[in-house]
Order: C-alpha cells, then sequence, then structure tokens
C-alpha cells in the first residue's frame, strides 16, 4: 500500500493496528506516522516499529493518506475539528472512538469529507481481532477496501452497515467479556473438580478457542457440532440439560440485547 497512514493517539488499539500492519508488510513503517499526547509514547514507537513520530495532530493529518482517530471519545469531535484545516481533500478519515457516529463525524469535518467508522475488539491485541468497517457514501470501493485489508491483518474484518453498528457492539465488541466469563467459570468448576487454578484456565480457554475454530473452519452449524459432541446418555447432554434448565441461550440473548440499547442510547447522547 504506497500510503501515509496517521494516527493521532496511540493506545493499545492503535499499537494493535501498527503491530498488524508492520508484521503484514502491508505499509513501510516510515511511512507510519503517529502522534499522541505522551511524547515518551511516540519515541517508543519510533523505537519498536521505526514508524515516524509527528510534532503535532496536526503535522500528521498534513501527511496522512488515511488518518485514524484514535483518541477517547469524549474527545475526538474536538481533536478533528482542530485538525480538519490540516487534512487534504481525498484523505480518509478512520474512527475507532465508540457510539460516535458518521453524522457526527460529518459534523466535525464537513460533509465533504471521506469518513469510515470502524469497531475493533480486544482480541485484535493477539492477532485475533473482529472489525466492522462502516464507509460514509464518499469512500469509493477501493478505499473501503484497504481499511478492511489494514484490519485483516490483525484478525478478521467485514463491511457492515451503520444501522447495525449496535449489533456489532452486542456480538464482537463487548463480547469477549461474556466469553471471559464463561472461560472463568468453567475454570472455577474444574478447580471444584481439583483441577490446579492456571492448568483449569488452559482448558477452558483452549476449548473455547478450539471450538470457535471449528466453527469457522467447517462451516457446519453449532447446533450440528453440539450433536457430534453430545453422545446418547452420555456426560455432556447432560451438560447441555442443565444450560437449558438454567436459560443460558435466553439470558445471552438477553444480555446482548441490554448491551445492544446502550450502545444506541450512547449514540443519540
Amino acid at each position: 500500500m504506497m500510503k501515509k497512514i496517521g494516527f493521532i493517539g496511540c493506545g493499545n488499539m492503535s499499537k494493535a493496528i501498527i503491530g498488524g500492519l508492520v508484521a503484514a508488510g502491508q505499509v513501510k513503517a516510515e511511512d507510519i506516522w503517529v502522534y499522541d499526547r505522551k511524547p515518551e509514547t511516540n519515541q517508543a514507537m519510533h523505537e519498536q516499529y521505526g514508524i515516524t513520530p509527528g510534532s503535532s495532530a496536526e503535522e500528521v493529518a498534513k501527511q496522512a493518506d488515511i488518518l485514524f482517530g484514535a483518541v477517547k471519545p469524549n474527545v475526538i469531535l474536538s481533536v478533528l475539528k482542530e485538525i480538519s484545516g490540516c487534512l487534504n481533500k481525498d484523505t480518509v478519515v478512520v474512527s475507532i472512538a465508540a457510539g460516535v457516529t458518521l453524522d457526527s463525524l460529518a459534523q466535525a469535518l464537513g460533509h465533504d469529507r471521506k469518513l469510515v467508522r470502524v469497531m475493533p475488539n480486544t482480541p485484535a491485541l493477539v492477532n485475533e481481532g473482529m472489525t466492522s468497517v462502516t464507509p460514509n457514501v464518499l469512500v469509493t470501493k477501493e478505499e473501503a477496501d484497504e481499511i478492511v485489508a489494514i484490519f485483516n491483518g490483525f484478525g478478521k474484518a467485514a463491511l457492515v452497515p451503520e444501522y447495525q453498528i449496535h449489533a456489532v457492539v452486542g456480538v464482537s465488541g463487548s463480547a469477549p467479556a461474556y466469553v471471559f466469563m464463561f472461560i472463568e467459570a468453567m475454570a472455577d468448576a474444574a478447580v471444584l473438580g481439583g483441577m490446579p487454578r492456571a492448568q483449569a484456565y488452559q482448558f477452558a480457554a483452549q476449548a473455547v478457542k478450539g471450538s470457535a475454530q471449528m466453527v469457522l473452519e467447517t462451516g457446519k452449524h453449532p447446533g450440528e457440532l453440539k450433536d457430534m459432541v453430545c453422545s446418547p446418555g452420555g456426560t455432556t447432554i447432560e451438560a447441555v440439560k442443565v444450560l437449558e434448565e438454567k436459560g443460558f441461550r435466553a439470558a445471552v440473548m438477553e444480555a446482548m440485547q441490554q448491551c445492544m440499547n446502550k450502545s444506541e442510547r450512547m449514540s443519540k447522547d
């Protein structure tokens, strides 16, 4: 990709994106510009990856063909307003701020700007992220594909229309928290059964990782994969019976509905 990519703000998610870009060889390290308000962060990123540290947000904005706004959601609009005059007219601005709509971004930067709203999740930090990519109408297909390719560098990414963004929050953005709770609960039960704690986490986490991989690789319905484990009169069906009695699926669905509702409310505030 013969483009300069800029980052304003360099927290965990920016670091994951930069690490993915460099590892995949998608962009030359020196063509990645970074400005964080902590000078030591800029220097550390330069030393680790060979990126170009910017002296200001304005300098990075002037350089970037693709500019990531990666500051906190409560300040992103004011930061983007400040640098709007420094952007080239064809710069694609990518926001990773949760709850900030394309319309809000357009109000801050102008309605003639190429804008993309993305929602990664924390597994991006271990190269297993899932990211939604939502461009506005001014972004070309080629430009949207470039953004998807960037996020495919450290996981998976897919184009999603903005009206589905709250579902993305529920099923991906917030979902690692529910999965961590599930792993913790399974490990607790294994400890109750006599397994050492560290080993219990390893077995539980690997079971979740492997099961997820089977869904992705086999293309089989999750119910079919579940049936493959449930032998007649066996141990697994006993566990499945209890999960059904305790309302496991309904609890997950209701929790996600509440999550999606909250996401919708936040985007209107």
